[in-house]
């Protein structure tokens, strides 16, 4: 039978060595609490390089210091972009000051009706700091693979009123460009508002 004496011996041998990786810097940092699905560390979803509303080539590196929330989605969508888009702008508003640290970027899975300047009249009517994405029809699929999202063209009764189905979440990136939360469609502006705040605290 092991003595209390050595059960102790062990334990505090354990917290010795412990302290001991703290001070050598192998602990890691302490892990936030996302509403989200957490993907701190994920090997996708990494980054994109498409034409914006204006034709400049957008990077995430442009929007370093800032937590950028990535849509895909489509200006006919009835219900599920601009609820999206809508939930993002209150969010930036409740912010206040720090809404200015938030980059909406929406990347189009619809580029053949997607035209620059509808996007840019589309994104007018939720906040005017959103950014459109729109590629040709290879980068589109580019991008979509390396977020791992799903789009379709679903036709319609005539060639031009087909729809889209696509996946319906945010990803959010924190200040320092790393992938971090999954924000699925339907969790809410407070959830999202949670989960962004905790990445603006993270700087």
């Amino acid at each position: 039978m092991i003595s209390r004496r050595l059960i102790c011996l062990t334990a505090l041998t354990g917290a010795a060595l412990l302290s001991g990786c703290d001070k050598l810097g192998f602990t890691s940092a302490p892990k936030a609490s996302f509403q989200g699905v957490d993907l701190t560390g994920a090997a996708y979803a990494r980054g994109f390089s498409l034409p914006d509303q204006n034709g400049q080539l957008r990077t995430l590196e442009d929007f370093k210091g800032k937590v950028v929330v990535v849509f895909f989605g489509f200006t006919q969508c009835p219900d599920v972009c601009p609820t999206t888009l809508h939930e993002l702008a209150q969010v930036k508003q409740a912010l206040g000051a720090d809404g200015d640290r938030v980059q909406g970027v929406f990347i189009s899975v619809d580029p053949e009706r997607d035209t620059p300047e509808l996007l840019k009249a589309y994104l007018a009517g939720f906040d005017p700091s959103f950014v459109a994405l729109r590629g040709s029809p290879e980068q589109l699929k580019d991008v979509a693979k390396e977020f791992k999202v799903y789009y379709a063209k679903v036709p319609g009764k005539t060639p031009d009123s087909y729809t889209m189905d696509h996946t319906a979440a945010s990803f959010l990136f924190d200040p320092q460009g790393r992938i971090r939360v999954f924000s699925r469609y339907g969790a809410g502006t407070q959830a999202l508002l949670g989960d962004i705040k905790t990445l603006l605290a993270s700087q």
